[in-house]
């Protein structure tokens, strides 16, 4: 067994999730899985870490080659309580999901799951996320299986360039195949529901419709929209090099 991958497995839908249960289920054919978890529904926490509150870690299943844990915290918080305390040696690979719901297009930057990998890839760690297109909480993930394992088998053979991690998306129901992709240009219009209690008290909803303004074929939610597998390289470092010359004359004169 000290010679199986360790692969640490995390997630934003929370410890119970079906799509969690079916990525660890995938995971167990290629080497020794720890996975922590949020203990509850964690979507929409982007990158948030929990300071100025304890954080309560419980051991939930430990088999030969399967460690479960739930953690009262943030996907972040999950990943940086693994690495620090959960585990004894970094993992030969992150991966997260399988996300109820896209995560594909502007919905990367709000992503729990993604802000996971990411944080997996700022510790070189080769990660990666996956997610389908359905929010259902019994959503059918069999036809993602053939293609995280080919994805995983890639990975773990033969790595990722540093800083490098990976967003996929998946259709739901039949795969045509995998695109890679860039992320989509796209919005969206947000509202907020109202909902007025006997009290008097207020209450605001959080509500919207996704508006998708990218006509490239090869953009993630696009080539998602035809039934393909969408792979976006993604990486850690946001700065825009090829502005750096345009502002530099603008601002280092002033």
């Amino acid at each position: 067994m000290a010679n199986r991958p360790l692969i640490f497995i995390t997630n934003d839908d929370g410890y119970n999730a079906k799509g969690l249960k079916h990525l660890i289920s995938i995971m167990q054919d290629y080497g020794d899985i720890v996975v922590v978890a949020p203990q509850k529904q964690m979507s929409g926490k982007s990158h948030s870490i929990t300071v100025g509150s304890p954080l309560k870690l419980t051991l939930n299943n430990e088999e030969q080659s399967l460690q479960e844990y739930s953690l009262e915290g943030t996907p972040v918080d999950c990943v940086k309580m693994a690495f620090n305390k959960v585990l004894n040696r970094l993992p030969d690979l992150l991966v997260a999901g399988i996300n109820h719901g896209s995560n594909a297009s502007i919905n990367t930057i709000y992503s729990g799951t993604m802000a996971a990998v990411m944080e997996g890839c700022a510790e070189n760690i080769p990660s990666i996320g996956f997610s389908l297109n359905d929010d259902k909480s019994d959503a059918d993930f069999s036809f993602c299986t053939k293609y995280i394992r080919s994805i995983t088998e890639e990975v773990l053979n033969n790595g990722l360039d540093k800083n490098i991690c990976l967003n996929v998306n998946f259709p739901q129901g039949q795969i045509e195949g995998m695109k890679v992709c860039h992320q989509a240009e796209a919005y969206w219009d947000e509202d907020f529901d109202v909902e007025e209690k006997d009290e008097g008290k207020t209450f605001y909803w959080l509500s919207g419709t996704y508006h998708c303004t990218d006509k490239s074929p090869q953009a993630d939610y696009n080539a998602m929209m035809n039934h393909y597998a969408s792979i976006v390289p993604m990486h850690v470092d946001f700065t825009a090099y090829n502005f750096i010359d345009k502002i530099r004359t603008k601002f280092e004169t002033l």
